[in-house]
């Protein structure tokens, strides 16, 4: 008989990804099985191994993708053939998840299984809006239930007369369609009708939204605004609070809706810098980096290296793939000679760095025209051996400005982009669903492989996208395709790609 697996029933957090725990970040990356529920953020599915079979649970209201006894069932099936079975949980397993019910049917097959606590929308979601639960001026004690209890249930086992007198605050999960209802609970058993009321939907996502009222008048806001779940409610005076301490909704991009191309490996950095400025960020990969088709090129590249007098490299992708390359030949990085070296940009030279290389030239500018002006300055390269590493696929504009300069070029790839048509976390079928304000194009590839997925002139024209470029070859591809981008950063890299958006932001703001 096969050993048994262990369940692991993990708190997601409320939305925003950073708010996953440690344990739940390690026990994703060794998963064999994850199963997760809708309000989980999909961003955390990449997490996974991409051996990991990956089972979406639903799970919203009344809308269950699997049945709950289904559910309970699945678990136990996937621990009996031995396997890692993360089961991940919108916020905290215990807080109206249904996780005791899963946890008790483990215990009764006697499958070995543990308990990750996650964040709690009931207090993430205020805090994102700027409302703490408590305060030593208004109350000292909070109250959480849900708005949905049991249909089968005769009667609720809530006490409202209790509620309603209680000073504390008091929070609400699942309860945006019953609202009218509750409120007129509460007043009923006393409750003012000007407790202050607020509700907030997407909690610390860049999709939040928070609308305020009343006991007396919230419902008829919510109908009037269209108010969707999923949403927390909060009730009390701590909801005038917001008003000072309002800190998340502040954020200069908040409410823009950006779309990251980079490679999965790339995309983290832009879309982190992003997030932090209060986007909303869907990651969709348009491009994956693989081996080139030839080998040979690199190998006779590596071993005649000492014959370069220049080593060229144009994106930190092409140092990556050198460095791979190169120790596998030596084991020391001084075998590399006397060569001097040009980087295109502060991150490809930043990369170099990191492998204790001195960069000896680096543009102004971050693009062929410039890195040929810079050689002209620098003293030249005529009759000069010069190892350009770079993509299989890449702009002739930088090898031929080279032969102009008089220098012997030898275009090496080390290494291929092939189109990403994996969507692990389901963000094609959000930007098809609920749209974005930009899409961000970090490379002439990515414009090319997101055309073939979407047919980019189309989608811009019928969306209304803004389209934000790197660079000048970047534009270029957009051009072919006889779309302007909405603005080229400057400088062209990451920091100007983030300048642009803030920039744009604040005339929009402005006007």
């Amino acid at each position: 008989m096969s050993k048994l697996g262990t369940v692991y029933l993990v708190g997601a957090g409320p939305g925003d990804a950073g708010l996953l725990t440690l344990r739940g970040a390690e026990l994703i990356s060794r998963a064999d099985v994850l199963v997760y529920d809708a309000l989980v953020n999909p961003d955390l599915l990449t997490m996974a191994p991409a051996s990991a079979e990956v089972i979406y649970a639903g799970k919203r209201a009344n809308a269950h993708a699997i049945p709950q006894e289904e559910l309970n069932q699945l678990l136990v099936t996937k621990a009996r053939q031995g396997k890692t079975v993360v089961r991940l949980k919108g916020g905290d397993p215990y807080v109206f998840g249904r996780g005791a019910e899963e946890a008790e049917e483990l215990a009764t097959a006697k499958i070995p299984f543990e308990i990750v606590p996650g964040v709690t929308s009931a207090v993430a979601a205020p805090a994102y809006a700027g409302i703490p639960i408590t305060h030593r001026d208004c109350c000292s004690s909070f109250t959480v239930l849900t708005g949905h209890e049991r249909p089968d249930k005769a009667e609720s086992s809530i006490d409202w007369a209790q509620l309603a007198r209680d000073p504390g605050t008091k929070i609400i999960l699942m309860g945006v369609e019953r609202i009218g209802g509750i409120m007129e609970k509460l007043l009923a058993h006393g409750l003012a009708s000007k407790t202050p009321v607020a509700l907030v939907r997407w909690g610390t996502t860049g999709r939040q939204q928070t609308i305020e009222g009343t006991v007396g008048d919230i419902a008829e806001k919510i109908q009037r605004a269209n108010f969707q779940a999923p949403a927390v409610t909060v009730i009390g005076d701590v909801v005038s609070r917001r008003a000072r301490l309002n800190w998340f909704e502040k954020r200069p991009l908040f409410g823009q809706r950006v779309v990251v191309t980079r490679t999965r490996q790339q995309a983290s950095q832009l879309s982190a810098r992003l997030r932090e400025l209060g986007a909303a960020i869907l990651e969709i990969p348009t491009i994956r980096i693989t081996e080139p088709n030839d080998f040979n090129p690199v190998k006779d590249a590596i071993v005649g290296i000492t014959s370069y007098s220049w080593l060229v490299f144009t994106s930190p992708n092409g140092v990556d793939h050198f460095a791979h390359w190169f120790f596998k030949a030596y084991d020391d990085i001084r075998s590399i000679g006397a060569c001097r070296i040009a980087a295109v940009g502060p991150a490809t030279a930043a990369r170099l760095r990191a492998l204790h290389l001195q960069v000896d030239l680096q543009p102004e500018e971050f693009t062929a025209a410039a890195l040929a002006k810079a050689f002209k300055k620098h003293g030249g390269v005529e009759n000069l051996n010069v190892c350009l590493f770079r993509a299989q696929v890449a702009s002739a504009e930088l090898p031929q400005s080279l032969h102009e300069l008089g220098a012997i070029v030898d275009e090496i790839a080390v290494y291929k982009t092939v189109p990403e048509t994996e969507d692990r976390n389901g963000a094609v079928a959000r930007l098809q669903e609920d749209g974005a304000d930009w899409i961000t194009f970090a490379s002439a590839s990515s414009v090319e492989s997101f055309h073939n997925r979407f047919d980019l002139p189309k989608a811009t024209k019928e969306h209304g996208w803004r389209l934000l470029s790197i660079g000048p070859e970047t534009t270029a591809a957009l051009t072919k395709l006889k779309l302007k981008p909405t603005v080229e950063a400057k400088p062209h890299n990451i920091d100007g790609m983030v300048a642009a958006l803030l920039k744009s932001a604040g005339q929009s703001a402005g006007r």
